[in-house]
């Protein structure tokens, strides 16, 4: 036979119809899923089935029969996948399918198939199926790519962009542009004005289109100041003049960004808002630079907390005494200038003045680094050491756990 098989791609409405898939092992442990997901009434059968199948069994979401292939099994199926380890029996399966006009893919050997299983990924609505001549890694790899142009918005159009005017904020992560979702990538590439924090991955920026327009509201410390208020008008102003307006901040923007005085701003003003999460900063830093937040055995709870104010300040709603009888690990954001306050804070609070403790300065970036200290020698060694913000300071015997060398 040739080894080049003219194909004609269709796509198929499976939901509420039968297909049956002989062979309960691995080939059919992936494909399985794929059906319930377009809603097929699934049947396998086979003597024997993966613990993922069977857990799908008696979940309900298919049906099996523990018996080996009948002829009578493709009776009333629109498509059937032939998926055991014995030729033989994908023969029969083959024959079957041919004698009753039913489209059979077979593992074993493509050129015996009548229908051959893409490379499928799924976006907003689009279905995206690659075929090749019998090269499914090579065809996975193309999916992949399509797939991601799609995510990040590089495969687009005006027309896209202009059907949905309103706000959409972003969480960039703690830094690192490879660390940010398809979503927010696919929401940069598809707004017409970004209003964009300091700490926002800004590598990304680059890569927005000409004519988009880049509002830089960076709140330096000690800097200049874009006022939350001003923020908040700037966001409502462009959405209101029908452009889809992506507000851009680092991290999550909703832990410790304001971002929801921003959707509560849009709200008053009739605004379309919608969040695009971005990974949270005490967690995904601290994870990179290779220390847990917690631990089994450690560390069973953590606690988040910003140290932009110090302890004692009357406008403080943080109960250092509280977190200083806390067990287990607690992250501090913003927290360096007031970091020997609230050293001296824990440890008045219960802490050890021996508990372990690491700066994470510069967190997924090119200049990380990680100063390991105590709360009873914070001060002195983020002086020695010329730490500077941004930094994550993490408390705990999770650090010891991370670093057992210089805690033994």
């Amino acid at each position: 036979m040739d080894d080049d098989f003219p194909i004609y791609p269709s796509g198929l409405r499976l939901s509420g119809r039968r297909v049956v898939v002989v062979g309960g092992g691995h080939v059919a442990q992936r494909r399985v899923p794929q059906l319930i997901g377009v809603g097929a009434d699934v049947v396998v059968v086979s003597p024997a089935v993966t613990p993922a199948i069977e857990g799908m069994v008696g979940a309900g979401e298919l049906t099996w029969h523990e018996r080996g292939f009948v002829e009578d099994d493709l009776d009333g199926c629109w498509y059937v996948i032939a998926a055991t380890d014995d030729a033989d029996v994908n023969a029969r399966v083959s024959a079957a399918a041919e004698e009753r006009r039913i489209f059979c893919v077979r593992s074993d050997d493509a050129t015996r198939a009548t229908a051959w299983t893409p490379a499928v990924g799924r976006h907003e609505g689009f279905t995206v199926a690659v075929l090749g001549q019998r090269t499914p890694q090579r065809s996975a790899a193309i999916r992949d790519r399509v797939l991601e142009l799609l995510r990040t918005g590089r495969i687009t159009t005006r027309e896209e962009r202009e059907r949905a005017p309103g706000v959409v904020l972003v969480g960039g992560g703690p830094g690192d542009p490879e660390l940010v979702s398809f979503a927010a990538r696919a929401a940069l590439m598809d707004a017409d004005v970004v209003i964009a924090d300091r700490l926002a991955p800004r590598e990304l920026l680059g890569d927005l289109p000409a004519d988009v327009e880049l509002v830089d509201v960076a709140k330096l410390p000690r800097g200049r100041s874009a006022q939350q208020e001003e923020i908040n008008r700037v966001i409502v102003a462009r959405a209101l003049e029908g452009k889809r307006v992506v507000r851009f901040k680092g991290g999550d923007s909703f832990v410790f960004g304001r971002g929801y005085e921003e959707v509560l701003a849009c709200r008053e003003a009739g605004v379309p808002v919608r969040v695009i999460p971005g990974l949270t900063s005490p967690v995904a830093v601290p994870a990179v630079a290779g220390i847990p937040v917690t631990h089994r055995g450690v560390a069973h709870e953590f606690a988040v907390v910003s140290g932009h104010l110090p302890p004692g300040h009357p406008d403080s709603l943080t109960d250092w005494s509280a977190l200083g009888r806390l067990r287990g690990t607690v992250v501090v954001m913003m927290g360096v200038e007031n970091a020997p306050a609230i050293a001296a804070a824990l440890v008045e609070g219960g802490r050890s003045a021996d508990t372990p403790v690491a700066v994470v300065c510069d967190g997924t970036m090119p200049g990380e680094r990680t100063v390991l200290s105590r709360l009873g020698t914070l001060a002195d060694d983020l002086r020695t050491q010329a730490v500077r913000p941004p930094a994550i300071i993490v408390v705990g015997d999770v650090v010891a756990v991370a670093h057992p060398d210089e805690y033994a």
